[in-house]
């Protein structure tokens, strides 16, 4: 099975705001960017949509490391989204988990590959993460 990496990050300039997203996709000696933007969205929003836009562009099951900046994104895919599946997408307070849509996007494109999930911190000179939030800022730049 391909062993590929993939950094994302969202930004956002207000939030909400215009967004954009960024990801930096390894395969070998290979590296791909990709990025997009949204006009009156959310910084969780373009953190879920980097990760969804990385996982979509690969052609065939993978074995996939996702490196992001996001706590969000992190915990919501390996802890949190457990009990909103088990409970019908509600959360602890009954109500609709935000940015279900995402989530459930996220959800189906994670269980077609094998992933491996790990944060870093944002803004401390991890090379790659800081290629993907400048990818991220281009999002915004060409809306």
């Amino acid at each position: 099975m391909k062993r590929v990496n993939i950094y994302t990050d969202g930004a956002c300039r207000g939030n909400p705001g215009d967004g954009g997203w960024g990801v930096l996709i390894e395969y070998e000696d290979i590296k791909k960017e990709l990025f997009g933007g949204e006009k009156n969205t959310t910084n969780n929003k373009m953190e879920l949509k980097a990760a969804i836009e990385g996982l979509r562009s690969l052609k065939e099951s993978c074995d996939v490391h996702i490196t992001t900046d996001s706590k969000y994104v992190m915990d919501g895919i390996t802890s949190w989204i457990k009990s909103w599946k088990k409970n019908n997408w509600k959360n602890s307070s009954k109500k609709d988990v935000k940015n279900k849509d995402l989530w459930i996007e996220l959800d189906q494109l994670t269980s077609e590959h094998n992933v491996k999930w790990t944060w870093v911190k944002g803004h401390s000179g991890h090379d790659k993460n800081e290629i993907a939030d400048s990818l991220a800022n281009k999002g915004i730049d060409n809306l």
